[in-house]
């Protein structure tokens, strides 16, 4: 891969929304994809903008805390009873919930 010239400054015009648009499932079109294409605009600028800074001495963060696996106990409980859960069926049989048939 060919490594880009660091005053490579990349700008989003209307083919660019339009197949990103086209991946993401989406359509933009007058206002809409002119709001779109400022927006990510202003997004590259800021992204240019950092860098201007000067990070050669900084180390790389890998973790945003020093803490690692902190986890709570699982710890099972009950707190809605069959019977409880089944009072706001609006339909029932017996100890289970009764839906339409989804399958053929």
């Amino acid at each position: 891969m060919k490594p880009l010239n660091q005053n490579y400054q990349m700008i989003i015009d209307d083919n660019t929304v339009d197949k990103i648009a086209s991946l993401s499932k989406l359509q933009f079109e007058g206002e809409s994809k002119q709001k779109i294409k400022s927006g990510m605009n202003k997004m590259l600028d800021f992204i240019d903008k950092l860098k201007e800074l000067d990070t050669a001495e900084i180390e790389p963060l890998i973790y945003m805390t020093n803490q690692v696996n902190v986890l709570r106990e699982d710890v099972a409980i009950n707190s809605t009873s069959q019977k409880e859960a089944l009072l706001n069926a609006p339909k029932k049989d017996s100890d289970y919930f009764r839906i339409p048939k989804v399958l053929k």
